[in-house]
């Protein structure tokens, strides 16, 4: 980046040396700047002002850009085009940011802007009548979308300096899968379900073979909500999912195991999907909990599984059954990084395992061989 001084041919011809001289630059989004400044030394002061702070990244024209100006932008171009939840994570980080710091113009945001956030959001409360104050895993997560939207702002040239991000430790804890103990629990508290009320399919055969294929397909409870009988060959046990259905944006086809298409078969009927559901969506994870609790299952640190602790537990259990290449393909993964998380927490959990203590107690008895 650089400024450089020069004076007007026309101005020459009528002013000679008088003439006033010029400093012409290239400003960050590419537009020719210039302004009229007079004399040689004072003109060539103020290049080298406008050379800092291209350099810097601080060029006075970001003064401009306001806040406002930026979520406009960015909800329109960036999060618009993300998936529902993702998007809606998205706003939600942003909106907070918005209220505890309220930026007017994107070159005020600083590092310190940052620390602010982060100080001020751990102290306030989860909800208005609530004790318990914002976790720092909410906090992470917030910063980490915050710090996507302002690199997306820095890289348009709206943000002079990207601020840094200190992230707080967190207590380092396995997250949940359901085990194959759990798992069977579940499997047997279905005929406690009494919705979806279908024609010819019982609830227990639904939700039996909507938890047999999570386990053992590893599929976001989307895309198997999504699922049209279409896209499902029984003869050759292969489902395909869709490119508007999965995170990966690409059809792909997945092999079903026996078991699966056992389960599948139960539920054949006249509609288009898969696992038709009439009712609204928050009614699934009602029945859902429902379910776990007539089964009394309740996975440590948590009230209750969720669906993605379905796909956890394939991932889980079968990191170390298959190559890593074959099990980012079944989960769909875009990242190996992605699936190395999974296949690094299942050997966290088996390492656990190998090292827990075990008790003498096969000699003092003699009830143990």
């Amino acid at each position: 980046m650089r400024a450089w001084i020069f004076q007007n041919s026309k101005q020459q011809k009528q002013l000679g040396d008088n003439a006033p001289w010029i400093v012409g630059w290239i400003d960050p989004e590419g537009r020719r700047k210039s302004k009229t400044i007079g004399a040689e030394s004072r003109a060539k002061k103020f290049a080298r002002k406008i050379e800092g702070q291209l350099a810097a990244g601080t060029y006075e024209g970001y003064s401009r850009k306001t806040w406002q100006d930026f979520r406009q932008q960015f909800d329109e171009r960036v999060i618009d085009g993300m998936e529902s939840g993702t998007a809606e994570a998205y706003r939600n980080a942003l909106d907070h940011f918005q209220r505890v710091i309220a930026p007017k113009r994107l070159q005020t945001i600083t590092s310190e802007t940052i620390d602010g956030y982060t100080a001020k959001r751990l102290k306030e409360k989860r909800s208005p009548k609530g004790e318990k104050t914002v976790s720092r895993a909410t906090v992470n997560k917030e910063l980490r979308h915050i710090r996507r939207a302002l690199r997306t702002a820095h890289r348009w040239k709206w943000l002079p300096v990207m601020p840094e991000f200190v992230f707080l430790k967190e207590a380092k804890k396995l997250p949940p899968y359901v085990t194959p103990e759990d798992f069977a629990k579940l499997y047997d508290a279905c005929d406690h379900a009494v919705h979806p009320k279908l024609a010819n399919i019982t609830a227990t055969d639904w939700w039996r073979a909507l938890l047999v294929m999570a386990y053992m397909t590893g599929w976001r409870i989307k895309q198997l909500m999504y699922l049209a009988w279409q896209d499902v060959n029984l003869q050759t046990g292969v489902a395909r999912t869709q490119a508007e259905d999965n995170k990966g944006r690409r059809d792909d086809d997945a092999p079903l195991h026996p078991f699966v298409m056992e389960h599948l078969e139960r539920i054949q009927g006249f509609s288009v999907d898969v696992f038709p559901w009439p009712n609204n969506r928050r009614t699934l994870w009602t029945v859902f909990y429902r379910i776990q609790k007539a089964a009394g299952v309740k996975p440590p640190g948590k009230a209750r599984y969720g669906f993605h602790d379905l796909r956890r537990a394939f991932a889980t259990m079968n990191a170390d059954r298959m190559t890593a290449d074959a099990l980012q393909r079944l989960m769909q993964h875009k990242s190996y990084q992605t699936t190395q998380r999974y296949i690094n927490m299942s050997r966290q959990v088996n390492q656990a395992v190998e090292k827990l203590f075990v008790p003498d107690v096969t000699t003092k008895t003699g009830g143990i061989a």
